[in-house]
């Protein structure tokens, strides 16, 4: 998602399209195994296996994932593919895609922006407007001290640290975010959310009369099994 909204909203999306979720990020752990398939000399597998467990995914089938990416097991070749665009009142939208049918998906992402009151871009065309960054959620929880946590991310490579209604969100560099993910976890925390993401560096205002629209395009893009991530530079209240 762009923008992230409470950690009860998150789950609650996530629960609702758990078989979906199951399917992406068993995407993610065989392009990451494709460089190794152990997650002790693999730091992008090893966060994509976190992701997978935190929505629960079973073990047989983070397995069976890792043993396609390193060619145990016969599997689909995923191609990773970005595209830019803008949604209804001129929001910024970036979606990333892993798919074994570049043209496929490319049709798909480009009408759902057409049906959408959308304009599929140019690459560059929004993502100007965008940071990449490492992010990490942390739950909040009532005995967490902010100040201890943000010296413990600080000290671990992070670069700032936000708390929100129900969460802190540590910012790092890309390459950063391993280190302090691990940092994180054996600090005893439990993560509920970590990846690289776009971050956006300016707002869009939603006009009251394109809030549908928008919030239809982009569920319908985060509900394809090849779109991975969508971002964009609003605040925007999951449906």
């Amino acid at each position: 998602m762009g923008r992230h909204g409470t950690i009860a909203n998150r789950k609650s999306a996530q629960d609702s399209r758990r078989a979906a979720m199951f399917t992406k990020y068993a995407r993610q752990i065989i392009v990451a195994a494709k460089d190794g398939g152990d997650p002790d000399f693999n730091p992008s597998l090893r966060v994509a296996i976190d992701k997978a467990k935190g929505i629960g995914m079973p073990n047989d089938n983070i397995n069976r994932a890792i043993k396609k990416g390193t060619g145990e097991l016969a599997g689909e070749s995923y191609e990773e593919l970005q595209f830019e665009g803008y949604g209804p009142s001129g929001v910024a939208i970036i979606v990333d895609a892993l798919t074994d049918n570049k043209n496929r998906t490319a049709a798909f992402v480009r009408s759902t922006f057409d049906k959408n009151g959308g304009n599929l871009g140019t690459p560059g065309c929004v993502s100007y407007m965008f940071s990449r960054k490492g992010v990490i959620l942390i739950e909040k929880e009532d005995d967490m001290d902010e100040d201890e946590i943000m010296m413990m991310a600080l000290e671990a490579g992070a670069e700032d640290m936000i708390a929100h209604e129900d969460h802190f969100e540590i910012q790092t560099e890309p390459t950063e975010l391993t280190a302090v993910h691990e940092a994180v976890k054996e600090a005893g925390f439990e993560i509920a959310e970590s990846g690289v993401e776009y971050i956006p560096s300016m707002e869009a205002n939603v006009a009251e009369d394109a809030v549908k629209a928008l919030n239809k395009l982009i569920n319908t893009l985060e509900d394809n099994d090849d779109v991975q991530n969508v971002y964009y530079n609003c605040e925007l209240d999951e449906e």
